[in-house]
């Protein structure tokens, strides 16, 4: 009897995310649709019904031993007088806020200079002579970064100067990167790159990183449990070991890419999932380090795998990317990116993907599961990075073998192409793009073949036409609109006369959303900028490569400073960056190097440092005294970008440029008495 009373359980119906609510891309949109009609699971949905944890938000849980962990929420009413919250060491919640903060650096660092170790080692290969399929496709990139190194391209003979042996440079400068990492005294070589007065400062500091891998140690070390006790000397370390990153591994990441692969130059492409053709092998490349995508290129353009993909009923091989990986391909191949970091579960539920390749950093798990569902074949390739679901294909890459694993991956995929199912579904959405920038270039755009120079750039933002520069960079974050702020804070910027320098998922975010097109600029910006880039012939939105391409930005506005008229340190130009959709480590090793050299540094969506209010206010008031350069926060993008422009606005004011200067039009004489 009591059986017949008991009510039947309903299971409540599992939450989902609603496909417009999530994201502005209707490509992405259609994708969520599908997998949902499939009863697929994907990131979108899981930030639906998994919350974030409220102190870990606030960053002020501890997690650095076993008696822990230790939260310490803010108390509801605020803080008034003395803050009496404690971990069981007596760990406060500024020590905790700081030692999270400086983890996430320790980390971000790691990630993007253990990207720059492995393509020096490759070249060290090359250098040696150990490979065949690497070579130095950029010579001129070689001899322009062997003085940093102390490597000298000439020798004197007879009191003559003479070129010196081409592959003795090389070798030199190979092993003098790759000793960059360990070194076991002096400084990074790179940062003398830097203008002097930003590296005398760091130098004051006592700031100037001694090699690579002992920073990241030391914050290690530091925020153990009963070491460094100190909110802003934990902080001083981060400085030290962020500028590892962007004065050192990412920065050498950048060269050694160029240098093997080719310096990129403007080159048209494409961009979302709708670059997918169901008539073709699609292969798309995903994670960051490009060294094995470039052999996959190569192998996919080879007359044999044509060949072979047209025997298998296929008309061709169509590449694309994800994250960092497709951007390096983008910006030297033309290969469009399929979607940004959010959209890499999306790509496999086409069922048009043959197979996805991935290397390291950004990668979801979920894939293998998502791959289960059709025939796409999911190949890891990096030893640190390998999956323990049982449908993953590892092949290990190795650079002496890398054609021959290219063409392993290659064939595999044309073989997989005859396995597809019938729920192939690819989305119409995408758009055209202009990529492929880099410090080269945009001097010689500004300022041609005989005058390539950044004074262009600087007459224009001193005469007005350019209120300023800002660098929009980073992630997607699946706990805010898919590319809602990364467009919405870039258009503002652009409509009132900021020229933006772009990486990562916001440079795809804007490929997707049709910003990466000279024709842009009569549609979104003010007219000073509008008249510049159609004066020009660019996009009012550069994209320059990859995270670790934010290097780049950095080496651009060193020669901003060069070419005169805008003051004589980073920290005096009217530029601000910004991160409007941060999720990784990476992206706050980022913000801290950029903050100490000198540039005022807004994130989207949080901050990990509500719970430790002194540490915030340091950072986000106190490091300008130091640096020139602070950090902010602004979920809003709309008031994220004015608080980027009102920086820039401040910084045209102290260099007296705030009003208009009166236009001139100048006849040759005094075009002529410019200097180049």
């Amino acid at each position: 009897m009591v059986e017949e009373e008991k009510k039947e359980k309903v299971a409540k119906p599992k939450k989902m995310a609603d496909p417009a609510a999530v994201s502005i891309d209707p490509a992405t949109q259609e994708m969520l649709a599908q997998a949902q009609k499939l009863g697929i699971d994907t990131i979108f949905d899981r930030a639906v019904t998994m919350r974030p944890c409220n102190i870990g938000m606030q960053g002020t849980c501890c997690k650095m031993c076993a008696m822990g962990p230790c939260r310490l929420p803010l108390p509801k009413a605020g803080i008034e007088g003395e803050d009496t919250r404690k971990g069981l060491c007596g760990a406060t919640a500024n020590t905790v806020a700081a030692r999270n903060f400086a983890r996430m650096v320790a980390a971000g660092t790691a990630a993007h200079s253990d990207h720059g170790r492995a393509v020096a080692e490759v070249f060290l290969s090359v250098a040696r002579k150990e490979t065949d399929d690497y070579t130095i496709k950029s010579p001129e990139r070689l001899l322009q970064i062997a003085p940093y190194f102390g490597v000298a391209t000439t020798v004197e003979v007879d009191g003559e100067q003479l070129d010196r042996d081409f592959d003795e440079i090389a070798l030199e400068v190979a092993e003098k990167a790759v000793a960059e990492w360990g070194k076991p005294e002096g400084e990074l070589c790179y940062l003398k790159r830097a203008p002097e007065p930003l590296y005398e400062r760091w130098k004051k500091l006592g700031e100037l990183p001694r090699n690579i891998d002992r920073e990241v140690v030391e914050i290690m070390h530091r925020t153990t449990m009963g070491v460094d006790q100190d909110y802003k000397n934990i902080v001083k370390q981060c400085t030290r070991c962020s500028l590892s990153d962007g004065w050192g591994g990412s920065m050498m990441a950048t060269d050694f890419q160029d240098v093997m692969f080719g310096a990129p130059s403007p080159l048209h492409s494409e961009a979302n999932l709708g670059i997918m053709k169901e008539d073709h092998v699609n292969i798309i490349v995903h994670g960051h380090e490009p060294v094995l995508s470039e052999m996959i290129v190569a192998a996919a353009q080879s007359r044999e795998m044509l060949d072979y993909a047209a025997s298998k009923g296929a008309k061709g091989i169509q590449l694309g990317g994800i994250c960092c990986t497709g951007n390096e391909m983008l910006q030297r191949h033309g290969v469009p990116p399929a979607g940004t970091f959010l959209q890499q579960e999306l790509v496999i539920i086409t069922g048009a993907c043959d197979a996805m390749v991935v290397d390291v950093q950004c990668v979801f798990q979920n894939l293998a599961n998502v791959a289960k569902c059709f025939h796409t074949k999911l190949i890891t390739t990096h030893p640190i990075a390998k999956m323990e679901q049982d449908n993953v294909i590892h092949i290990e890459f190795d650079e002496h073998h890398a054609m021959e694993d290219a063409k392993r991956i290659v064939t595999m995929a044309i073989d997989n192409f005859e396995n597809r199912g019938a729920e192939v579904m690819i989305p119409k959405h995408k758009a055209v793009q202009i990529a492929g920038f880099g410090v080269e270039s945009i001097k010689y755009h500004l300022g041609g073949t005989f005058r390539g120079s950044y004074y262009t750039l600087n007459d224009n933002i001193i005469n007005g036409r350019v209120r300023g520069v800002a660098g929009v960079v980073g992630c997607n974050n699946a706990r805010t609109r898919h590319n809602e702020a990364h467009i919405t804070v870039v258009k503002e910027l652009i409509k009132n006369d900021v020229l933006v320098l772009t990486t990562g998922c916001n440079g795809i975010a804007c490929a997707m959303h049709g910003l990466l097109t000279p024709e842009t600029a009569q549609v979104f910006c003010g007219p000073g900028l509008a008249e510049v880039c159609e004066t020009v012939g660019i996009p009012p939105v550069l994209h320059l490569g990859s995270c670790v391409d934010n290097s780049r930005i950095l080496l651009a506005a060193t020669e901003v400073v060069k070419a005169g008229g805008l003051g004589k340190d980073i920290r005096d130009l009217p530029a601000a960056g910004s991160a409007p959709e941060w999720m990784s480590e990476k992206a706050i090793a980022i913000g801290q190097y950029f903050v100490a050299s000198g540039v005022y540094t807004v994130f989207g969506y949080h901050m990990p440092l509500e719970g430790a209010p002194v540490l915030k206010d340091y950072l986000y008031k106190e490091l300008e005294n130091i640096y020139g350069g602070m950090w902010d926060c602004e979920p809003d993008p709309i008031k994220h970008a004015q608080k980027m422009i009102a920086h820039i606005d401040k910084k045209r004011k102290e260099l007296g440029i705030d009003k208009a200067r009166e236009r001139v039009l100048m006849d040759m004489a005094d075009r002529q008495a410019l200097e180049a």
